[in-house]
């Protein structure tokens, strides 16, 4: 089959995007508002950029409800800060309670039941029982679409880590088998990391002989 993206509606191509593009990593997002209000949702257009400034991204799309830009990216563009919550097993159904779409004082953390938790170096609440927390302050939001189906990248600089001893390895090492991370398939389906396969990368050969 072959299929030009120009004759399609988004929804399809949204469809076969997200159906081929997996697992993704979810960043549940963290903001508040000009007025101190929190607010929560989950984002699996979400990823690690560079560590060198440390950088992570996460992609808002525009609501096809309603086409307007969801809460969290008009915080972001507002405070100039985020934070990044690791979705683990056991904040699977909370996670999934946050994505609900509602008005702008609606507190998401209260109707998933999890727990605020201060920062550090940002305003932005985290959630407590996140075993590791990105706190960013945004570097840059590039705008790709205002139409349904559209959005924009916002990319933060990471100015602390938060990570519970229990997820660690010494210093610099995450345990997978503690941490439990959930990805993002299709549709209502998300993964468990239950099964790890290893494999040694070849060599460095830069400026050697194969």
């Amino acid at each position: 089959m072959e299929l030009d993206p120009a004759t399609l509606p988004y929804q399809s191509i949204y469809k076969i995007m997200t159906g081929s593009v997996l697992p993704r990593p979810i960043g549940w997002i963290s903001t508040i508002d000009m007025d101190g209000r929190p607010n929560l949702a989950p984002f699996s257009f979400f990823n690690a950029v560079c560590s060198n400034p440390p950088t992570v991204l996460f992609c808002s799309s525009v609501r096809g409800s309603d086409g307007k830009a969801k809460d969290t990216l008009n915080n972001v563009r507002a405070t100039k800060e985020f934070v990044v919550n690791l979705v683990t097993d056991e904040l699977f159904q909370a996670m999934n309670a946050s994505s609900i779409e509602a008005p702008a004082d609606f507190n998401e953390f209260d109707y998933a039941g999890v727990t605020l938790a201060s920062s550090v170096s940002v305003k932005p609440p985290r959630v407590a029982e996140s075993p590791i927390h990105f706190e960013c302050k945004l570097r840059e939001i590039i705008e790709i679409g205002t139409d349904p189906g559209g959005g924009s990248i916002v990319i933060g600089t990471i100015v602390h880590i938060h990570a519970n001893d229990e997820v660690m390895i010494g210093r610099d090492k995450i345990n997978i088998s503690a941490l439990k991370p959930i990805g993002r398939l299709m549709g209502n389906s998300y993964c468990r990391v239950t099964d790890i396969i290893e494999i040694e990368r070849p060599k460095n050969i830069l400026g050697g002989k194969v």
